[in-house]
């Protein structure tokens, strides 16, 4: 970075703070014709805003300026916060407050981002990531993720939600980072402070719904929803339909003020296979091509989350530059591992129970499915991935969903046997894919990440009816006494009980499993990421020799080979060739063509000259 601040974004929503004249003050209302602006607090005052094109209003008050805080008012008198509010004070009912977003001083002068390559992913969440549970106290565990061998932080979603305590997916106001982590500031300060560690952070966005409550903008734009298509939120954000065009711009704006505002080095994309749109140039086309344009003195990272697995929104270019998306999260990846580990074969596992081309395939080529008709869906899933380069993938043994859509928020440690996690873990934390780790994962850490919100009233019941209803169909919740011993979303309990231990790192057995996921990562900094730079699609090709048992060989540009021996399950396995070349890791037992029970073994080969 060479900036010392960073530049306000140039997206039509929101206000516009102009020093020596005041604040233009800006809203997307097509459904009235008079919206004033209400300028609350000290200086209270109203000012009728000017119609504009399209639907737009607005209103330049020389008088307003940061630390101002005001809502917009409707004909019917109905209040209204921006829905481009850079922070809300009294959370998504209240008033919004002017912000200055030049007025942080960054430190960051010479970060030049991390290389894609480099990347070891740690998803958290910032309420629960630390007993105080805010933007300034997780600066505090950067020097633990440095030591680590983490070089990128993955937060999931900030965005104002109501309440106190959110996993960040009920947000509201996508501009706003949640007053109950900090200000705009602390942010700022979080991702500054991890530059200074050679940290990049990354930022989980929601682009495919808004939360129930606070979501004001069917008051004054209906436009914003469509009943052409339909999500499990219900209608959908109108990106193809009439005036669709404010929409579009509403969240391309948004991916552009966090990475230029906020300095991020990427964004997560939550689940964009419900971002529906039948238009000529699909919103996360034009997305990323706006974002690559726009953004171009530093690495950016754009992560997927696509259950249809759509390759086409990975490709390379030509030369093995990023066209498109950087990688998607592998789903895949994470099933074929888990369901080794634990055995379990309900839900969506079962399509991956007892398959070990699955497993083969997942490690090798990305996904697991890539159009063959799948069993828990009932369709066809996916598209061909062979010819990605694994850098197109992010692969973890576990995250938010994986954990907290459990009953009881389990992680896999709990329900994995110790031999069977560590031998998963050597295959996922060394993969040529991108390995993502999920807070505390490093240390094994006890505590559940459990689902919990903070909702009132009649949605607060649904929530936790709903809640306990969808574990109604496993046999083990058919006894309504069962299903009431999962834990109350909407109880504080529920969220305390997510936080993390820290104090658990300096007892067995996390302090073992601490310095285990520091010397694979070491491994993986000083002999994978060479060869990851150097690997392109068709790069790898993979055998199964039994039940869990798998041999894949990744081949670089120069002609080295990469093997993976891994039998994951409890039985020995024959079959294997004689390793040749330098052993990188070796977890469980080994013989020459003979694995032991849960035992991995990887393996360089340089080519002969």
């Amino acid at each position: 970075m060479t900036n010392a601040t960073a530049p306000q974004s140039a997206a039509p929503h929101g206000v516009e703070w102009r020093p020596g004249e005041g604040t233009l003050f800006r809203l997307w209302a097509p459904k009235h014709d008079s919206i004033d602006l209400v300028i609350e607090g000290a200086g209270a005052s109203r000012h009728p805003m000017s119609v504009k094109a399209e639907g737009w209003k607005e209103v330049l008050v020389p008088e307003a300026g940061p630390g101002t805080r005001y809502r917009f008012g409707l004909p019917d008198g109905l209040l209204v916060p921006d829905p481009a509010s850079r922070f809300q004070p009294d959370d998504v009912h209240g008033a919004s407050e002017v912000v200055d977003p030049a007025a942080f001083v960054w430190s960051d002068r010479d970060w030049a981002g991390r290389d894609w390559h480099e990347v070891v992913l740690y998803e958290l969440h910032i309420g629960t990531f630390t007993p105080e549970g805010t933007f300034q106290a997780a600066i505090g565990k950067l020097d633990h993720l440095a030591a680590l061998g983490v070089t990128a932080v993955e937060v999931m979603p900030v965005s104002d939600f109501p309440g106190l305590r959110n996993w960040g997916y009920d947000g509201v106001l996508p501009y706003a980072p949640d007053a109950t982590y900090g200000r705009p500031e602390d942010f700022k300060a979080f991702v500054s402070a991890a530059h200074g560690r050679g940290i990049a952070v990354i930022l989980d966005v929601v682009y495919n719904h808004f939360g129930p409550d606070g979501n004001y903008l069917g008051a004054y734009a209906p436009g914003f929803f469509t009943e052409r298509h339909h999500t499990p939120w219900g209608a959908a954000v109108n990106v193809d339909g009439d005036h669709s065009g404010p929409v579009r711009d509403y969240f391309i704006g948004n991916a552009l003020y966090w990475l230029t505002e906020f300095h991020l080095d990427g964004l997560r994309f939550d689940a964009v296979h419900a971002i529906l749109d039948d238009s000529d140039l699909h919103l996360l086309r034009e997305l990323v091509e706006t974002v690559r344009n726009s953004v171009t003195e530093r690495p950016i990272h754009l992560l997927l989350e696509n259950e249809d697995n759509v390759a086409s929104r990975l490709k390379r270019d030509h030369d093995g530059s990023l066209g498109r998306y950087t990688a998607q999260w592998n789903d895949d990846v994470h099933h074929v591992l888990h369901v080794a580990a634990t055995g379990e074969d309900r839900g969506y596992y079962e399509a991956y129970a007892n398959k070990t081309e699955l497993l083969g395939r997942a490690l090798a080529e990305g996904f697991a499915y890539q159009g063959e008709f799948m069993p828990y869906r009932d369709s066809e899933r996916g598209e061909p991935s062979a010819g990605l380069p694994p850098g197109a993938f992010v692969a973890f043994l576990q995250n938010h969903d994986q954990i907290g859509n459990r009953a009881f928020g389990e992680r896999i440690g709990a329900v994995a046997k110790p031999g069977a996690l560590r031998a998963v873990s050597a295959v996922a934390f060394l993969l040529p894919q991108i390995p993502m780790l999920f807070m505390g994962e490093e240390w094994g850490a006890s505590t559940p990440f459990l689902f919990f919100c903070d909702f009132e009233g009649e949605l607060a019941e649904a929530v936790r009816t709903g809640r306990r209803e969808e574990f109604k169909r496993f046999p083990e919740f058919q006894d309504p006494a069962m299903r009431e011993r999962i834990p109350d979303p909407e109880a504080a309990e529920t969220f305390v009980a997510s936080k993390l231990k820290w104090d658990e790192i300096d007892q067995a057995p996390h302090h073992d499993q601490l310095a285990w996921t520091r010397r694979i990562l070491a491994v993986r900094r000083t002999s994978m990421v060479p060869l990851t730079r150097s690997m392109d699609g068709h790069a790898a090709t993979f055998r199964t020799l039994g039940p869990g048992a798998v041999a894949v060989t990744w081949t670089t540009r120069d002609g080295t080979r990469l093997h993976l021996d891994a039998n994951l399950k409890a039985d020995p396995q024959d079959g294997f060739e004689a390793p040749s070349g330098t052993e990188l890791w070796l977890e469980g037992q080994a013989e020459a063509r003979r694995l032991g029970p849960w035992s991995v073994r990887w393996t360089v080969q340089q080519p002969t000259r």
